[in-house]
This record gives C-alpha cells, structure tokens and sequence, in this order.
C-alpha cells in the first residue's frame, strides 16, 4: 500500500536515511528528559483517547474506566496508567504524551501518541468494532506531523536539524493481538482463517509491518522499541470461552499462532540492528515471555487474582467489558487484569520499570530502553 504518495518528502527522507549528526540548537531538550521527544503507535493498550470521538465499541471514555487516573475516564482502556505512561515517567517527561487527535502546533516537538483501540497491522483488522486508525493510518499522521515540525527548525537547515532532532528520540510500536483476536481468529467475520496457515499468517504480518517500521524509519526513527504479542491465550477473555471447570485453561492454539509472530518479530529486530536500516537501533520487547511471568510468578509482584477481570460480565469477568457506570473490585492492585483484555495499572507499572532497567534479555532485547534512551 503507497501510504505517503501524498506526501512531497522526498529530499528529507534522503537528508534522514543518511542519519545526520549535526545537533538541533532550535529545539533544546529540557534537563529533565532523557529523550527530547516520544511517539507512540498501537492498539487499545496504549491508546490514551485517540478513538473517544469515533463510532466504535472500542472506547473506553466512560466510567469506571480511568478511576484510578487522575482525570478520570479519558480514553484510556485500563483503571489507570498505560505501559506507555509509566514508561514516560521513567524517561523524564513532566507529563503524559498527548493523544494526537488533540495535539497540534509545537506540543508536537514532545511527541504524540497515534495509538488507536481495535487497530492493527492490517488494514481491516478491528472493522467489526467500528471505526478505528490502522498502522498504515497512524504512519501517514506522523507523516503529517514531520510536515508540521518541520516549519519550527531554521529555513536554511530545516531538513537536516530535524533529523537529528528526531534521531534522538523514541518511538514505540505495539501491534499484532488485534491481528489475531479481531482478525485471523474471528472466523465468522473474517476469511484470514482459511486463507493462511498459522505460520504463512504471521509471516505475512511480518511483511506488512516490516514495511510500516521502515516508513517510520525514513520519517526519521531511529531508536525504536517493538513490542511483541502478550500471551492472549491466557485473558480473561478466552478463558471465559474455552476454559473448562478448572478456569484456567488458556487457549494454546491462539498463544502457539502469535509465537510464530513474535519470533519473527525478534528476527526482524536482528535484521534492523545488523545494518538493514543503517543508524537505526531497535529494541524487541518480549510481551509474551513477561506476561507469562507476572502470571505464573503472581504472588511475588503482589497479585492475587490472575484469571479474571476487576471489571467485567460473565465468567472469569470476561464475557463482556466493563460496562458504563459498573462498579469494578476493590482492590485494583491485586487483580493482573482490568477487563476482559487489558492489564491493570498495576501490572503496567511492573511491565514498564522491566522493559526500561532490567538487564534481563526476557524483558528486552537486545538492550533496556533505559540504555537506548543513552544511545
């Protein structure tokens, strides 16, 4: 899909691929962040209000969504903090990266957050939820967004200071379970099932997300975190489907599809590092392997109820989401889930502080964001 034909960039993309060193002096970082900016692409569990306004089932403005944030249901699809608002805690930001549906102007040099609930790698991914904003959607607004950042760097070196400018910062990438759980596996709206084998299916999403990376890439990213798939076998939502009297059976055939996927995802991370996008550093987040810790190592990181949601209808509170004004358990910090998809604020703290410092490959690979924020 030529996703940028609108867009006359062609001299910057040129300027960036070459991975100018010259320093930006129009737009100097404060002291307090370790990056000047961060970018934010995704699904639901990163997606902080981008969808509030679109006709979808896939929003989460209404409460009790957001009870533990402190302004409340914005959009957010957890109680509190995403995994994307701890982590730019932990890299100095002063506050939450804005939605891009509402940021415009300079507030765009700190960076946005473009991730929309039900989008995924493929275009029609999450059209039986409603409206949404596709990666290749989300790619083409930042392209925009290099088009409006561009005005605010000096005439003469527009191009190249902001391609050093954005080689520092980060940008973060989380796409795929919508693939699996509102594509490939919903055999009665999608014919993806049938077409593809479990493996020929993630290859192919490999494919189009190797494009969409490298698009972000001659846009001017150069540190990059990727996310893999979690273990979305496991969620209250499945276990509400397929689990048996025990309640805590997981859906291998779906966790078993997306470590096709992620084990090309790690490949693909291999590939970039050793010189398939030169200048570029990406870092794999291994969201299968850590949310299988948190799980089967519950009870050391404080949780107690790990196969249900804090807020939910049916079985394992995960036949249906949470519903409007429904009233979620007690005690948020004990439950791993929220609903029947999304972690907990709590168990986004964990993941984040993780993925950031841990200096085990289990977490990130092949460094922690905290070291390629120093890169």
């Amino acid at each position: 899909m030529a996703i940028f034909r609108q867009f006359p960039l062609f001299s910057f993309l040129i300027l960036c691929s070459l991975a100018a060193a010259e320093a930006c002096n129009d737009c100097s970082q404060p002291k307090t962040n370790q990056v000047p900016c961060f970018f934010i692409f995704g699904d639901s569990l990163v997606d902080n209000g981008n969808n509030n306004d679109m006709l979808t089932l896939a929003r989460a403005d209404y409460s009790p969504y957001g009870v533990d944030f402190p302004q409340g249901a914005t959009g957010r699809f957890t109680n509190g903090r995403t995994f994307v608002d701890v982590l730019a805690l932990l890299l100095g930001f002063p506050n939450y990266i804005p939605p891009y549906s509402r940021t415009r102007g300079r507030a765009l040099l700190q960076g946005a957050n473009y991730a929309s609930g039900a989008s995924g790698i493929r275009d029609e991914t999450g059209n039986n939820l409603g409206d949404h904003t596709s990666m290749n959607q989300q790619v083409e607004s930042f392209a925009r967004t290099v088009q409006q950042m561009r005005r605010y760097f000096r005439e003469d070196y527009a191009n190249n200071t902001l391609c050093s400018y954005l080689s520092k910062c980060i940008f973060y990438s989380g796409l795929g379970s919508n693939d699996y759980l509102n594509n490939y596996f919903m055999h009665d709206y999608y014919s993806t099932g049938a077409e593809y084998t479990p493996r020929a299916y993630a290859a192919s999403l490999i494919q189009d997300y190797t494009k969409q990376l490298t698009e972000l890439y001659n846009l001017g990213a150069r540190k990059v975190i990727v996310a893999g798939v979690g273990q979305i076998g496991c969620i209250p939502y499945q276990l509400a489907r397929y689990d048996g009297s025990s309640g805590s059976r997981c859906n291998e055939e779906i966790n078993n599809a997306i470590s096709l996927f992620n084990t090309g995802l790690k490949k693909l991370v291999d590939r970039f590092n050793r010189g398939l996008l030169p200048g570029a550093r990406f870092v794999y987040l291994d969201s299968f392997e850590s949310s299988q810790d948190l799980a089967e190592n519950a009870r050391t990181y404080g949780f107690e109820v790990v196969d249900e949601g804090c807020c939910g209808v049916g079985r394992n509170n995960g036949q249906i989401t949470c519903l409007p004004m429904q009233m979620p358990c007690d005690e948020r910090g004990k439950y791993l889930f929220w609903d029947a998809f999304h972690p907990t604020e709590a168990a986004n703290m964990i993941l984040a502080k993780n993925a950031y410092s841990s200096k085990s490959r289990s977490h990130a690979y092949p460094i922690n964001i905290q070291q390629l924020a120093m890169l």
